[in-house]
């Protein structure tokens, strides 16, 4: 057989979808210089490009993205909110998969399976996104498959976020150093600059889709459009009920899109990312709405951000997030035909935030228990049955002594079936809002709350169109709670989406599993998976 046909008879079986188009991208990660904030410093590109290329494709396209490492240390890319269906080889981080060493290569396969909308990819290891490496990844619907919203003239995408002058190295170091968190950061950007960001040029009367996402290290953002308002119609690859805003919060790893309008008169409009809760660092960028042939800026100030003395504003705008019972999919059947709040769930775990010091070093944790990355990624651990590398089910499912109780480190991984369906609360016992996210999974948020969880806790959960996304904020010393079907056979990892808390532990694994061996459940491991740990030298 010829080694292209097997090539790609390869390609069909262990992405199953012979029938939907494959792209192909071949990515170089180098340093190189970058001057966001308006100073020379060595930032991580692809392609030669800060921020990195745009992936656009169409639902259930197929995407092979090779990575060439010319970086001098292991290197990964996670895909964020792309649910890799059956496919968690694929995903990115360090307990699925070994880094690509320098000067090396891996190629991803995996398929934009069932989804559509605003995502984004960036490094997972070693404090590198803080250098750079991140860039949007935005699913098409299918043509046959409505979305609920007339096509707008155009899109815009918008990657925010905060920024540091000091390199990733530095940033490590100092968190290595026993510091209690990454100090300020010194600026925040809109698609990777701070000063005059490109203009969003578009035509009176016409309506205009804008893709944001926050690709920041820690700080929530405010989003708004000086004089205009904003139609949310998207949250992390679903269609909300399209309620008006006159501004957005988005914390870090959080995704929206809304529709803007260009009813005003033919101006340039402000378009502002402030940072929130984060009195440290009270940070603002600015871009522009450019009205095709404007000569002049709209008068009067920048639009004012919403109230910093409370959380209360924030959390009810999120509780006025609501999913779209009416809405198509990425597939034709309604988003409302799955009702989650008639089903039993199988169990709950409540995730209780922490940090201490262990050893002089602070440690952030999860019910008591701080992560450490292992030598052997636990996903290959896992497939060739290596012992005394995952502590199988050592994470109590509820917190043990509170925020102050002595942290211990582990490797823990907590092992569920394939099709339960789980209750999960995030209690937050910091000053600091936290922010979750799990890979491979979307989930339903039932519940936002201030103080201790308890299960009378339930009686305010919203059981009938909670809004589904795959990362949601936990406000101060209070709790968020979320239903998830366990759909996606594999080992995923739920962490902070605050990467300097997940840098220093605050993160687990779920392995979703069932004995009944299937390519239907789970694909075989990949014939170029790299080795590494007590799984190099093995055979695929």
């Amino acid at each position: 057989m010829p080694p292209a046909l097997a090539l790609l008879l390869l390609l069909a079986v262990s992405l199953a979808g012979a029938d939907d188009p494959y792209r192909y991208f071949t990515w170089t990660v180098t340093y190189g210089p970058i001057a966001p904030l308006g100073t020379t410093q060595q930032g991580i590109l692809i392609n030669g490009q800060f921020p990195g290329p745009r992936i656009e494709c169409v639902t259930n396209d197929n995407l092979i993205v090779n990575v060439i490492n010319n970086l001098d240390e292991p290197f990964l890319l996670t895909w964020n909110g792309i649910k890799q269906r059956k496919n968690s080889w694929q995903d990115g981080v360090a307990g699925t998969n070994c880094p690509i060493p320098p000067g090396a290569n891996y190629t991803y396969k995996f398929q934009t399976k069932d989804q559509i909308g605003t995502f984004v990819y960036f490094p997972s290891l070693a404090l590198h996104r803080a250098a750079g490496g991140f860039g949007a990844l935005n699913v098409y619907q299918r043509p046959a498959i409505p979305v609920p919203y007339p096509p707008p003239t155009g899109d815009f995408t918008l990657l925010v976020g905060d920024w540091y002058k000091a390199g990733h190295k530095e940033l490590r170091r100092t968190l290595d150093a026993g510091a209690p968190s990454l100090p300020p950061p010194d600026g925040l950007l809109i698609n990777g600059v701070r000063s005059s960001p490109p203009a969003f040029v578009g035509d009176l009367g016409k309506t205009y889709l804008f893709r944001v996402s926050n690709v920041g290290l820690k700080v929530s953002v405010n989003v708004r459009i000086q004089g205009h308002e904003l139609r949310l119609v998207e949250v992390e690859g679903t269609h909300p009920v399209q309620n008006v805003y006159d501004s957005l919060d988005v914390h870090a790893g959080q995704s929206v899109a809304f529709l803007v309008t260009l009813d005003k008169a033919p101006l340039d409009y402000a378009v502002v990312v402030s940072t929130r809760f984060s009195p440290a660092a009270n940070l603002t960028a600015v871009g522009t709405l450019h009205y095709a042939g404007a000569t002049a800026r709209s008068p009067g100030p920048l639009p004012a951000g919403p109230p910093e003395g409370s959380f209360e504003w924030s959390m009810n705008q999120a509780r006025s997030f609501r999913w779209n019972l009416t809405a198509s999919a990425a597939r034709p059947n309604p988003q409302g035909s799955f009702h989650y709040g008639t089903i039993t769930t199988s169990r709950t775990m409540v995730l209780e935030s922490s940090s201490a010091a262990i050893a002089g070093r602070r440690r952030c944790a999860v019910n008591g228990v701080t992560f450490v990355v292992p030598d052997t990624p636990l996903k290959l651990a896992d497939n060739y049955n290596i012992a005394n590398v995952i502590e199988w089910d050592s994470l109590p499912l509820r917190p043990t002594g509170g925020g102050g109780a002595p942290l211990r480190a582990g490797t823990p991984v907590v092992r569920l079936n394939l099709h339960e369906f789980v209750e999960v609360v995030f209690q937050n016992t910091e000053n600091e809002l936290q922010s979750w996210h799990l890979d491979g999974y979307d989930f339903w948020v039932v519940g936002y709350g201030n103080g201790q969880w308890t299960e009378m806790q339930r009686q305010t959960y919203n059981l009938v169109d909670a809004q589904s996304r795959h990362t949601v904020q936990v406000y101060p010393n209070g709790w968020s709670a979320i239903l998830v079907s366990l759909d996606n056979q594999g080992m995923w990892n739920l962490r902070s989406a605050i990467w300097d808390r997940q840098y220093l532990g605050q993160q687990l694994y779920l392995r979703v599993w069932t004995p009944q061996q299937s390519f239907s459940n789970e694909y075989s491991i990949p014939t170029n998976a790299i080795l590494c740990g007590r799984a190099a030298g093995l055979p695929h």
